[in-house]
């Protein structure tokens, strides 16, 4: 006697049984099927958003828009760009209370203005600025590169011709550094030059006394740590050897505090002669010692153009 079949859903036969046909067990022929109670989904599309506008803009930025003029800026940079002096500098004229608006001292650095009216230092109305000059200039050894020493010690301007227009020096040359110091009557200029991440390149001729090796200095290519302070990548080569004394060659873009003469005291040499041969596209080539050139408008803003934007 065969023993009784159990009741209850067949046994499946693999992952998930058997699949039942499409239309159901009770379908009959030439019947539509079910329709779902879910309509179907029409097709994504991204919703337009409108232009981010702050919802409460500065009123300078209002009224530059109602009245159509120029897009503010902070004070700093526009009288920076005025060749008032740098950036820093404005700022610390503003601290002192020097410079005004329509006859009020400003408080902030961080005032929006959308042009240099009514604004005064000292008591001077501020013109509007001019065109940006750049001048080249061979820097003897000797001169610091600053406005004015306490102590008494030659700058760079006791070198200049008297004839020029305010100058600011792009970057710094140490007083015993020797070479190509580029000079410029705009601030904002001067900013955008001397920032690490516009990746301007500066090029060096050390004289040095000591032993390397140029393998040594091909490492300097991945940049190097001396007593907590990084420095970027830098690519030197050995130009020739007389003795125990070599000149290299030295490029690199950051331009931190005497890291030229950090980088090949760590090597153990010892520098007697520092020349900066270029800076950018701008190279010293053979202007004599003090001698001043300018360099000409067109160049100069092919030059800008082709700059990175600071970060």
């Amino acid at each position: 006697m065969e023993p009784p079949k159990k009741s209850g859903p067949p046994r499946r036969s693999g992952p998930g049984g058997p699949r039942r046909p499409a239309g159901g067990p009770h379908r009959t022929a030439g019947a539509k099927p079910p329709s779902s109670s879910r309509p179907a989904r029409p097709p994504f599309r991204k919703a337009k958003t409108a232009p981010d506008k702050p919802a409460n803009p500065h009123p300078a930025r209002a009224e530059a828009t109602a009245s159509g003029k120029n897009e503010p800026q902070r004070i700093a940079k526009l009288l920076a760009r005025a060749g008032v002096a740098s950036r820093r500098e404005v700022e610390r004229m503003i601290e002192e209370g020097r410079v005004t608006l329509n006859g009020e001292a400003i408080t902030t650095p961080a005032t929006l203005l959308s042009s240099l009216h009514g604004v005064a230092v000292d008591g001077t109305p501020v013109a509007a600025p001019a065109p940006t000059r750049l001048f080249l200039f061979h820097k003897p050894s000797g001169f610091l590169t600053t406005e004015r020493d306490p102590r008494g010690r030659p700058t760079i301007y006791d070198k200049l011709p008297a004839d020029l227009p305010r100058l600011m020096p792009i970057g710094r040359l140490d007083m015993t550094t020797e070479g190509l110091l580029l000079l410029t009557t705009d601030g904002e200029f001067k900013r955008q030059m001397e920032l690490p991440s516009t990746g301007v390149p500066r090029t060096y001729r050390a004289r040095a006394f000591g032993e390397v090796s140029q393998n040594q200095l091909e490492d300097l290519f991945d940049g190097l740590e001396i007593d907590g302070v990084r420095y970027g990548q830098i690519e030197a080569n050995l130009e020739r050897r007389t003795g125990r004394n070599q000149w290299i060659e030295m490029t690199l873009t950051e331009g931190k505090n005497r890291e030229v003469r950090r980088i090949l005291e760590h090597l153990g040499l010892q520098v007697s002669r520092l020349i900066r041969t270029s800076y950018g596209p701008f190279h010293l080539g053979e202007l004599a010692s003090g001698a001043v050139e300018e360099v000409r408008q067109h160049d100069l803003i092919v030059f800008r153009n082709s700059l990175k934007a600071p970060k």
